[in-house]
């Protein structure tokens, strides 16, 4: 999951990084017999919580991550390489990647595109979801002395063609999430899962 500061744009509610983790939470209480891990990535990726079926654990380090934690930027192909270095040694019949990002990569060492590669050739699937509205957003631009964002409306840029051949390249589905509900439309059709009434 990308956690740079663009994912505080406004245009969900209350921003894309808030909107995106509720998703999250709902599809992981709905997956109760999964092991489901969590990285987050900016400039740099790590993770948050490795493959795990104790899922408060989880969801309290989801809680507990926030953007800014790491060297700015987004390192779209290390946070895929980093997820999939979790999955490699899975026996699972199923291994999974959803990788969800806002922008373009712009930071690290590894493309998006090698770290596909490389999921391919382990049999591990990757789901992609670029999210942001079309058109502009009222995103962080510059960071005051208190530490508060300045927010300005930006274009938003998200890599399409990149997160399709992602997507394509190991058997999964590219989606563009506009807003709340497309987001979990998106996740509801890829992977079986049904929100909570």
């Amino acid at each position: 999951m990308d956690y740079s500061a663009s994912m505080l744009a406004k245009d969900f509610k209350p921003d894309r990084l808030d909107a995106a983790r509720d998703v999250a939470m709902d599809f992981i209480d709905n997956r109760p017999n999964d092991r489901i891990g969590l990285v987050i990535y900016e400039g740099e990726a790590f993770t948050q919580c490795p493959l795990t079926t104790d899922h408060d654990v989880l969801k309290e380090l989801f809680v507990q991550a926030r953007a800014g934690l790491i060297k700015g930027g987004t390192a779209v192909g290390i946070g895929l390489a980093t997820a999939i270095n979790r999955l490699r040694e899975s026996t699972s019949k199923s291994k999974v990647v959803i990788l969800l990002t806002d922008g373009m990569n712009n930071a690290g060492t590894i493309q998006p595109l090698d770290a596909a590669q490389i999921a391919q050739q382990l049999g591990i699937r990757v789901y992609t979801i670029g999210v942001g509205t079309n058109g502009k957003a009222l995103s962080p631009v510059a960071i005051y002395p208190n530490g508060q964002y300045k927010y300005d409306y930006v274009k938003v840029e998200i890599d399409e063609d990149m997160l399709k051949k992602t997507a394509e390249m190991t058997g999964g589905r590219y989606f563009r999430a506009t807003d709340e509900k497309n987001s979990e439309a998106y996740i509801k059709r890829s992977t079986g899962w049904k929100k909570p009434a």
